[in-house]
């Protein structure tokens, strides 16, 4: 197939492409600086501006939509939160908008979105069906979700892909946290008791491509491990896994006046499970527990 990526040059989207380009799909990726794309894959991946998208959308056969401004990051001011929607919302608006233009259109939009569309959710277990609370967080996935479910409108097949922290040896959520734990710094965030819904960045891949592959595949999943654990217990294991102590412990008031609105990404509760995957698509995670996950992640290169 001829699959074009969006966010093709961050932590997922980097090896999603090294996994397509392994199975023998030609890809292209969506970016503003095509010299970091080659940069990234030379030759293999051919590096596509906006001007010329509606020219790859009528060639290609799927779109993988993972573009987005860092969710973590300056605090959520106004304008910080309209440049998380606009990163987001307005290029799958654009995407589907091309879409729409063309005779010949891709088959597939797989599109990115989060488990922060649950909100807050306590100990309640979060299949994808669901009630979301509310919050900044919800808000910006269900936008996202809606701004991509257009295309179905278009017979496009679309799945929507509600990710949790994905893990990985080469950046994401580990590499934000390994320094101070290494230092010895890392403790749980407020109560500790707060679900931490993970992912190991090959089984993200291959749910993806799982979902790409399979033609009955549509609407949400939840793009998860199938064993969220609490704060407390993933920095315990992380700790293990690094032999440092884990001791140090940031109340919740402290990280909402650092943070602002923003602390919800570490102190709400998502306990997701990806029941779709499973059910459904019968996946096998390579990486079911915390740690084997962390175990692979944190393993001597």
């Amino acid at each position: 197939m001829l699959i074009l990526v969006t966010g093709g040059t961050g932590f997922i989207g980097r090896s999603l492409c090294n996994r397509l380009l392994a199975e023998g799909h030609a890809v292209a990726v969506l970016s503003r600086q095509p010299a970091a794309v080659a940069g990234l894959f030379g030759s293999n991946v051919t590096p596509i501006q906006q001007p010329a998208l509606a020219s790859i959308l009528q060639r290609c056969d799927a779109v993988i939509n993972l573009a987005g401004a860092p969710i973590f990051g300056p605090r959520w001011s106004a304008a910080r939160k309209r440049v998380l929607l606009d990163s987001r919302v307005t290029l799958t608006d654009q995407l589907v908008s091309v879409m729409a233009d063309l005779q010949t259109r891709p088959r597939i939009l797989l599109s990115g979105s989060a488990i922060g569309y649950y909100g807050d959710q306590g100990d309640v277990s979060l299949s994808e069906a669901a009630t979301p609370s509310g919050g900044f967080s919800h808000e910006l996935c269900a936008a996202w979700e809606r701004a991509a479910g257009w295309a179905t409108e278009l017979g496009v097949r679309v799945c929507t892909l509600r990710t949790g922290l994905v893990l990985g040896p080469k950046g994401g959520l580990l590499q934000r946290m390994s320094l101070p734990f290494r230092l010895g710094l890392g403790g749980r965030l407020g109560t500790g008791r707060q679900w931490m819904s993970w992912i190991h960045i090959d089984d993200h891949v291959e749910a993806m491509l799982a979902l790409l592959k399979t033609p009955q595949a549509q609407g949400p999943y939840n793009l998860t491990a199938p064993t969220p654990v609490q704060n407390r217990v993933f920095t315990e294991a992380l700790a293990r896994q690094l032999h440092r102590p884990a001791i140090a412990h940031l109340p919740a008031p402290l990280l909402r006046l650092l943070l602002g609105e923003m602390a919800e990404l570490l102190l709400a509760s998502q306990r997701v499970v990806p029941q779709r995957l499973t059910e459904e698509l019968g996946l096998v995670f390579k990486f079911p527990t915390l740690e084997l996950a962390l175990s692979d992640c944190l393993k001597p290169s």
